[in-house]
C-alpha cells in the first residue's frame, strides 16, 4: 500500500505542475486521499461498524431537569443570568436586539443566549499521522448531551479553554498536549484559524480549529472509542445523518 500510494500520489501531483495547476502539497495530497480509500486500518464498513457499536454501548444518561436544580449553577437574583460556581464554562444571559430591519421580525426581540467566559470556546483539533505512508486522522466516539444520537465521530480534541484549566476538576482532555504545545511534542501545524459558531444562540463565541500531523513512528495509547480514519472516510460519513459532528467539518473544510 505505502509504495501504490506513494508512486500514484507522485503521478498525481507531476500531472497537476505539468497543467500549471497552483496548489500546494497539502492541498493536493487531501484531494488525492479523497479519490479513494487508502485507509490501513480498516475499510469504510468496519470503521461505521465501529462507530455503530460505540453507539450501542454508550451508557451516558440524560434527564430534563429545572434550571435551579443544576448542581453547581447558581441564579444571580439581579440579573437572572444562570452562571457556574467556578466562573468558569459559560453563562446564560438575555439580550435584546434591535434595528433588525433585514430580520424575519423587523421590531427586534429579546433572547436568552450563551456567553463562553472569555468568548473564546476552546481547542477543537484533529491530529494526522501516516500509518505506511498513508495519512491517517485520529476521531473520537465522543458523547455530548446535547447530540441527537449521543455519540457522534468527533475531533481528537474538543475541550473548551475551561477544561483545560480543569475548571471542571476532572482530568486534562487527552492528547491536549498537541495543541496546546504542539512544537514541544514534535508536531506540525498544518491547519489553525478561528472559527465563528452559531451566533444566533452562542454570544460572540469562536474555537480554535487545528490540524497537527506528528511524525509517523509517534505511539498514541488510546482506549477503544478513538479510531485512526481515512479522510475518504470521513467525507463519505458525512452523508450519515448527525454522525460526524460540525467540529470535524469545519477542520477539514479547508482541505
Amino acid at each position: 500500500m505505502t509504495t501504490e500510494y506513494k508512486n500514484k500520489l507522485e503521478k498525481y501531483i507531476s500531472y497537476l505542475e505539468d497543467h500549471n495547476f497552483e496548489v500546494t502539497q497539502l492541498r493536493a495530497e487531501t484531494q488525492f486521499e479523497s479519490f479513494r480509500d487508502w485507509s490501513v486500518v480498516g475499510d469504510l464498513e468496519m470503521f461505521s461498524s465501529w462507530f455503530l457499536e460505540q453507539q450501542k454501548n454508550c451508557q451516558m444518561t440524560i434527564e430534563d431537569i429545572p434550571l435551579s436544580e443544576c448542581n453547581g449553577w447558581n441564579i444571580d437574583p439581579e440579573t437572572g443570568w444562570v452562571s457556574h460556581k467556578s466562573g468558569e464554562f459559560f453563562v446564560v444571559q438575555g439580550v435584546r436586539v434591535a434595528f433588525t430591519a433585514d430580520r424575519e421580525v423587523s421590531g427586534g426581540w429579546d433572547q436568552p443566549i450563551l456567553t463562553q467566559v472569555g468568548f473564546d470556546g476552546g481547542l477543537l483539533g484533529l491530529l494526522r499521522k501516516r500509518i505506511d505512508g498513508v495519512p491517517h486522522y485520529l476521531v473520537e466516539a465522543k458523547a455530548e448531551p446535547g447530540n441527537p444520537d449521543k455519540v457522534q465521530i468527533s475531533p481528537t480534541l474538543q475541550a473548551t479553554f475551561s477544561n483545560l484549566k480543569q475548571a471542571h476538576g476532572g482530568r486534562k482532555p487527552k492528547f491536549s498536549e498537541y495543541f496546546e504545545f504542539p512544537e514541544k511534542n514534535d508536531g506540525t501545524v498544518l491547519f489553525s484559524q478561528w472559527m465563528s459558531e452559531d451566533g444566533g444562540r452562542l454570544h460572540l463565541k469562536r474555537n480554535k480549529g487545528m490540524l497537527v500531523e506528528v511524525p509517523e513512528d509517534t505511539q498514541l495509547e488510546f482506549t477503544g472509542n478513538f479510531y485512526w480514519a481515512s479522510l475518504y472516510q470521513l467525507k463519505e460519513l458525512i452523508k450519515q445523518n448527525s454522525w460526524v459532528n460540525p467540529h470535524i467539518r469545519g477542520i477539514i473544510s479547508h482541505l
